[in-house]
């Protein structure tokens, strides 16, 4: 018989694949590169939680290296998309018409017009 901690193990790992699932998706309808990174980083981080979290459920001797390994899925998925976004804002990619708040150029506006083209500065030279 299937105990509780096997259906609900088995629980989270559906549910942590729907949510790769959906993030995979949103990656793919996304318009520009900051909303599929956003995309990508919040539900793969959920996503890979919630199998890590099934996974200790089904097999509890495997708890503490899943939790290690949550613990640092935790601290570096925000960051490197925090990275990612920054370089992809001072490299010059094109934002979506949408996108009505940039704080980056809010905080660092030299940093925009250093790194802009002739082009996109407005320079005829």
């Amino acid at each position: 018989m299937v105990g509780f901690f096997d259906m609900f193990g088995g629980f989270l790992l559906v549910a942590g694949a729907s949510f790769l699932f959906f993030g995979g998706l949103g990656v793919l309808r996304m318009p520009d590169i900051y909303n599929r990174i956003q995309a990508g980083a919040k539900t793969t981080t959920l996503g890979t939680l919630l199998i890590l979290s099934g996974a200790a459920f089904l097999h509890p001797d495997w708890t503490l290296k899943l939790l290690l390994i949550g613990l640092f899925l935790l601290f570096t998925n925000p960051l490197s998309s925090q990275v990612l976004a920054r370089a992809a804002h001072r490299g010059g990619i094109e934002k979506t018409a949408e996108t009505m708040v940039d704080k980056l150029a809010e905080d660092f506006p030299d940093s925009i017009a250093k790194n802009a083209s002739p082009k996109q500065s407005g320079d005829k030279s």
